[in-house]
């Protein structure tokens, strides 16, 4: 079969597409014809060894893909053969990637693509919307009723956030560039704000903050929190440091907390998958803008959104 793959961590050059044997699969996988995978940042961070985790050489990139059972396992019992599935935490952890014509999924790994849904629209959106589902849900632990502020809320997870913060009860005001306003408000903010501005100019303070472009510096943050207020970290600023008032934010009881989807645990991904096979279902969450490239241009994906942090479109690969 055709893959993309590596023989050891580095940079984009290091990506071979080649022939590897077909997978063989356990009694607990199935093996999925692959039609479809995203190309999510953590992708690069796997490849290039940013992200330290098991792998096994020649390692196939890639961790979100969509396709049709080929096979079952001997204890499958939930999937059938000619079933089009998703898959989202795959290439990491021991696990093999998924750009490849053939991927061996482990079941409790695969997840159902509702009927009538876009398989190229479904894998665009699973990366972002279920780091915003678990970082709501679980990391943050919201309540309804409560503040958030999304900063880069047009970007892909900001705009999940946006979405489903609004449908789990939350009070959304977002920044963003003012030609985004419209589309935020479409989808669920309550309030717009022109990042130009800077924080300091915003009236308001927020229950939570989260700060998907890692620009805004943390100690304006902290300080735009309410008691016991939390400040959600999922990047980093380009010189990985940070200063803050130390004494306002143990007196005020506040918290930062990071995440990185590659650490959620099964029951996370499983929950994650049902709440967005139903909103998927209902055609929401479905609005990423796609740039589909095929799987000889593995490489110049992973480049372009190494290289390009102007670049918008979600970049999907047809296998």
């Amino acid at each position: 079969m055709k893959a993309a793959f590596i023989n050891k961590t580095g940079s984009v050059d290091e990506i071979n597409i080649g022939d590897l044997p077909v997978p063989e699969i356990g009694d607990n996988d199935v093996l999925i014809k692959v039609e479809y995978v995203s190309i999510n940042h953590v992708d690069t961070f796997v490849r290039s060894g940013a992200f330290k985790t098991k792998m096994d050489f020649p390692f196939v990139i890639g961790r979100d893909a969509v396709g049709v059972i080929e096979k079952c396992g001997a204890n499958i019992k939930t999937f059938s053969i000619g079933q089009r599935v998703w898959t989202n935490s795959m290439g990491y952890d021991g696990r093999n990637g998924v750009t490849s014509e053939f991927a061996a999924i482990p079941a409790d790994r695969t997840y159902s693509v509702p009927e009538n849904v876009d398989p190229k629209q479904l894998v665009a959106s699973v990366h972002s919307s279920a780091t915003a589902f678990i970082l709501l849900t679980n990391v943050l632990r919201i309540k309804s009723g409560n503040k958030i502020l999304v900063e880069g809320a047009a970007g892909h997870v900001g705009s999940k956030l946006v979405e489903i913060g609004k449908s789990l009860g939350l009070q959304v005001s977002t920044t963003s560039n003012p030609k985004d306003f419209t589309f935020l408000k479409k989808i669920g903010a309550s309030n717009v704000l022109d990042y130009h501005q800077g924080l300091d100019k915003i009236a308001g303070t927020y229950d939570y903050i989260v700060d998907t472009s890692g620009k805004v510096d943390l100690s304006d943050n902290l300080c735009k929190l309410n008691l016991s207020g939390m400040v959600a970290l999922i990047t980093a600023p380009a010189n990985n440091q940070f200063n803050f008032d130390v004494r306002d934010f143990y007196m005020n009881l506040k918290q930062i907390k990071g995440f990185v989807i590659s650490h959620a645990t099964l029951g996370q991904l499983s929950k994650a998958a049902e709440f967005l096979n139903h909103y998927f279902s209902e055609g929401k969450l479905l609005n990423d803008d796609l740039l589909e490239l095929s799987l000889t241009d593995a490489q110049e994906g992973q480049n372009m959104l190494e290289n390009n942090e102007k670049h918008t479109k979600k970049l999907i690969l047809k296998i």
